[in-house]
């Protein structure tokens, strides 16, 4: 795919303004903050772009890049909707690079921790800055060779707000710079908050191919996957991205901001950067509770935070569906969170009107959906949305392949990890606080995965310490979203695992320590499982809307209403204390702690976090483990 001149108009080249010998081609290089100009004539110098484009975030810019994009032919329009764009990406293009995926500091473990010999840490990947500043000379230099440089100026957070954070992209593609637009708010009001020198991350990223290119592009999605490489310097904010396009290897405000560097930012700051939702419930009473919680990718984090009550009287607000920071108020003692997104990134598979009808809503105009199939008509398709298509419609998959629905079931029409873009301010149950740049009060945190057995349907947490431990050894199946197959069950930590910007053990106790200032006031922590099958391989509890049930259950908890017992895992609902109205529930199968289960889950515990952590396993976390051995070994 060759490269997209984007004027605004023909008078940007009577007067073009230059960096060096490059040309810019929208936007004033002059005007920006100096050391963000200084910042950018590296870039240009290492990367020898022909052209350089300032972003302004306007729908002006947006309509103009859409329409190269579609001439193109990297977007199609999906005419069944307004302003809605599919694209398909190189098959070799599709899933986060964890295995390429590393942190960047002088000393190896403020990066990563001290994992026992011969255990394989998976808890980030660590580089010297003299290895991979050798890596880096076989990439960056000359990358956007005949390719346009585009800076995308980006807050994190409301503009402005205490709790943002902002950010500077540099890119090679046009898919980058509308999804960017969508997922961030770019706005050219970002270069009068840098105007005093402030801090910014600096994000470099290029799809790894200039022109002409040497090897065939397909889908005319410019990628090279066999130098793809992600890298993260903490200690100077910047992250250095080459020869993916796709999704959060490329958008750099998400996992690699908002976790990964925001994280360790909140840990130098005293505060949380959080693979969560955030939701509000209101009740009957109309009493209003917020939620953050954390789940893998693909375990129905989005479906959560849109959920929509199968019982009367409760409503659901979405503030985020997918990263939260959160900071204790110095005055109130609150927890306060902000969603630092500006759209939504969700996986599109199995996504559909019964499972998250707020999401397809949503997702009905002014957005891009990434490997997902297209019907006759101009409209998307993936798996998921049998009920909602005739039989008989023809589909063209992802990978091209035109076929007919129900003819043969096993043809796939999109990637199982493909994504819908699309902005946050269309859902229709976004909450009105949703950009408050104070936050939202956060009353409880919830962790949970796919455990198909043995783990009750909610466990709340005994105390702080126990809820961090709770944390530390979440488990679920691996999922669509990263490079494994198979449906093997993963430790993932605080749903944090592939996200954790330093020495993990480290992230532990910066959880632990916000037990020691008194002002705050920590909120409760639940583990949630959706996912217990029974003998037959049948989900025990029927999950999406009436997840509310548990809520309720977890509001009132908050509240500190007697309905809990403790067990020996911690917490669990009092026999007739969730609303079970018109459903057919196992209770006994779906509360139960089998012991021998149980004894050898804290064993297979203990042994992995110790060999993944080592010493930096906080003692703390020892001994909460000690303690629910000796509590499940008094288990009949």
């Amino acid at each position: 795919m060759e490269d997209i001149s984007v004027p605004f108009s023909e008078v940007h080249y009577l007067t073009i303004e230059k960096v060096g010998n490059v040309p810019v081609t929208k936007g004033n290089f002059q005007s920006l903050p100096a050391h963000v100009q200084t910042w950018l004539a590296q870039m240009i110098q290492l990367c020898t772009p022909k052209a350089v484009y300032i972003s302004d975030g306007s729908q002006e810019e947006a309509t103009i890049v859409t329409k190269k994009l579609v001439d193109y032919g990297q977007l199609s329009p999906l005419k069944k909707y307004e302003n809605c764009y599919i694209c398909r990406t190189d098959p070799r293009d599709v899933a986060r690079v964890e295995s390429k995926t590393f942190i960047v500091t002088n000393d190896k473990h403020s990066s990563v921790p001290h994992s026992r010999e011969g255990a394989k840490c998976i808890l980030g990947l660590w580089m010297s800055p003299q290895d991979i500043s050798k890596e880096l000379d076989t990439r960056f230099p000359g990358c956007m060779t005949g390719r346009t440089l585009m800076v995308i100026p980006f807050s994190m957070g409301p503009v402005g707000s205490p709790l943002s954070k902002i950010g500077v992209q540099v890119t090679d593609s046009y898919y980058v710079l509308l999804s960017m637009r969508v997922m961030t708010r770019v706005s050219p009001d970002i270069w009068r908050h840098l105007a005093h020198g402030e801090e910014f991350v600096r994000c470099l990223h290029s799809v790894g191919v200039p022109l002409p290119a040497a090897q065939p592009i397909v889908n005319n999605w410019p990628c090279n996957p066999e130098k793809t490489m992600i890298v993260h310097f903490p200690d100077p904010r910047k992250v250095m991205s080459f020869g993916s396009g796709y999704g959060g290897n490329s958008l750099l405000g998400k996992k690699c901001f908002a976790l990964r560097i925001a994280g360790r930012i909140a840990k130098d700051e005293g505060w949380l950067a959080e693979h969560m939702l955030i939701m509000s419930i209101t009740n009957p009473k109309g009493e209003e509770k917020f939620i953050a919680a954390a789940f893998p990718s693909a375990c129905g984090k989005t479906n959560l935070a849109m959920l929509t009550p199968t019982i009367p009287g409760y409503t659901v607000q979405c503030v985020g569906d997918d990263i939260a920071w959160m900071r204790f108020d110095k005055k109130t003692g609150e927890l306060r969170a902000i969603n630092p997104e500006a759209g939504f990134f969700g996986v599109a598979p199995g996504t559909n009107m019964k499972t998250n009808p707020n999401a397809i809503l949503t997702c009905l105009k002014n957005s891009i959906f990434t490997n997902v199939g297209e019907t006759a008509d101009s409209g998307f398709y993936w798996e998921g949305l049998e009920d909602e298509t005739p039989a008989g419609t023809e589909v063209t998959s992802w990978t091209g392949e035109k076929y007919k629905l129900g003819e043969d079931k096993t043809k796939k029409s999109s990637h199982p990890n493909a994504r819908f873009c699309c902005p946050a301010r269309q859902c229709p149950i976004i909450h009105s606080r949703w950009e408050d740049p104070a936050g939202v009060p956060i009353s409880a945190i919830i962790f949970g995965g796919r455990r198909p057995e043995g783990v009750p349907l909610v466990i709340e947490s005994l105390n702080w310490k126990h809820g961090v431990f709770l944390a530390s050894q979440l488990k679920s199946e691996s999922t669509a979203a990263a490079e494994f197959t198979g449906k093997q069950i993963m430790h993932d930590p605080f749903a944090m695992r592939p996200f954790v910007g330093y020495n993990f053990g480290h992230y532990i106790q910066h959880w632990l320590d916000f037990e020691k200032d008194p002002n705050n006031k920590l909120p409760k922590i639940f583990h949630v499982n959706w996912f217990r099958l029974d003998e037959n391989n049948k989900f025990l509890w029927p999950g999406f809307g009436d997840n509310i049930r548990v809520l309720d259950w977890i509001i009132r908890r908050v509240n500190n209403e007697d309905v809990a017992d403790v067990s020996p895992v911690g917490l669990l609902p009092k026999k007739g204390s969730i609303n079970l109205d018109g459903l057919d529930i196992n209770w006994e199968k779906l509360l139960s702690i089998p012991k021998d289960y149980w004894t050898g889950d804290i064993e297979e515990t203990l042994t992995w976090l110790d060999g993944q952590l080592g010493d930096d396993l906080p003692q703390d976390i020892r001994a909460e483990i000690q303690k629910q051995k000796d509590r499940i070994s008094q288990l009949n």
